[in-house]
Parts: C-alpha cells; structure tokens; sequence
C-alpha cells in the first residue's frame, strides 16, 4: 500500500510510531512532542477524518479560512487546539486573538502592538510563539536571529504569553543547523516551545529538541492546490 493510498487514520498510525521512536532513541518521552495537523486548504471530509482519527491540534494558515473551517466545529470540541502558522497582518490580530489558542507567527513590533491590544479589548491571552527567520530569507516571514532576543522582551513587555519560538528553515539548505539555531534562541530566552519540523524532516527536528512539528502532506497526501508558502 502506498502512502497515497493509505487512509489518514494509517498514515497517522505510522507518523506516531515514527515519531515515539525517534524520541525515544533520542532520550525523550515521546509525550513530550504533539503533532499539529495543518489543515489549511483541506476540504471538509478531510477534516471530519482527522477528528475522527483523534487529532485536535491543528495549524491553520490564514485567519479568514481558519474562521470559515473552525467557528461551527469548535462548539463541539472542548479539546479543540487551533494554532496559527501563516503570516498575521496587524489588522486581523483582533480577529486571531478571537479564534486562536496559539498564534506562531509573531515577527514585529508593530505586532506586538497590536495583539497587546486585541487581548486587552477581548480579555483573552493565546499563547505566542515568536517566529524566526533562521535563514535571513527576504521573501520569508519571521524576525532575524539578531533581532529575536529584543523582540521577546518587547512582547513579554506588552504582557503577551510569549511560550516559545517557531521556523521554517530555507528549502534548499540542511534542516539541522536551522533547528539547532532555534534551540539554543529557545534555551537562552527561557523558552520551553519549538515549534519546528514538517512533513519532509519532523524527525530531526524531534531529535534536536522539538516540541511541535506541523505536519500537512505526510499526513492528508498530496494535493492539488495552488502552491504558497508554506508552513507544513
């Protein structure tokens, strides 16, 4: 049986053993790492699947799509986890705020603004994660590994609940190194979240400290959408 053919339920069954073992041999309680179902773009039967398959942490892209997908399930779902994984503009943080339990991508100060103040307004706290562009890519989101440490202190500052810090490495260029800059901003920070590793290497980034690994294709199999950037 191919992984295209497989149902998500078994290609889920084989991410987690994969994922158990690798913490495991890398002397960590498998436990320790929760796997993010990115489920931007997916219809809705692949969704009801997911949920039927036990996952309730999912990483959506785009606030919009996020509201349209989750706003009538998630009355149902008390252990429903949403986690925003795309780019914010400013002016949807009020919106995101509403929706999210944890929002990855904050990389400005203009943001730390504006998500201080939509909390303020709403009287809700979602976790932060602090997005850094490991690779100084200029077509890529996330605040510079020189600028990181400043920046987390202006959002703790801002009373934000900044819980960790999130990347995703340039395509062409080994993982590892990426991930292993991650965790030593992590470690010096005081930072306990590394959100890091997708569908082509979840694995190392497991054994190099990961507690959330945002998993699209291996998980829901390929499709055929128009091509953006991704966070899976």
């Amino acid at each position: 049986m191919t992984p295209s053919s497989q149902s998500l339920s078994e290609r889920l069954a084989a991410i987690r053993a994969r994922m158990d073992a690798t913490a495991r041999t890398s002397g960590r309680d498998p436990a320790s790492v929760t796997l993010t179902a990115v489920s931007k773009t997916q219809p809705p039967e692949a969704i009801d699947a997911a949920l039927a398959a036990g996952l309730r942490v999912f990483g959506e892209n785009r606030v919009q799509e996020a509201q349209g997908r989750w706003t009538d399930r998630r009355p149902a779902l008390s252990d429903l986890e949403l986690r925003l994984i795309g780019p914010l503009q400013s002016n949807k943080a009020e919106d995101a705020v509403a929706l999210f339990d944890v929002i990855e991508t904050l990389d400005r100060e203009k943001l730390v603004g504006a998500l201080g103040a939509a909390q303020k307004k709403l009287g809700l706290r979602p976790r932060v994660l602090i997005q850094v562009n490991t690779g100084e890519e200029p077509q890529k989101a996330g605040v510079s590994p020189r600028d990181v440490d400043a920046l987390i202190a202006s959002a703790r500052a801002a009373d934000l609940d900044v819980e960790g810090v999130m990347a995703i490495p340039p395509a062409e260029e080994e993982p590892t190194l990426h991930f292993a800059l991650l965790a030593k901003i992590a470690a010096r920070n005081g930072l306990r979240v590394l959100s890091m590793g997708m569908s082509s290497d979840y694995e190392a980034a497991i054994r190099l400290g990961a507690t959330h690994v945002r998993l699209g294709t291996a998980l829901f199999g390929e499709r055929n959408t128009t091509p953006e950037p991704s966070s899976a």
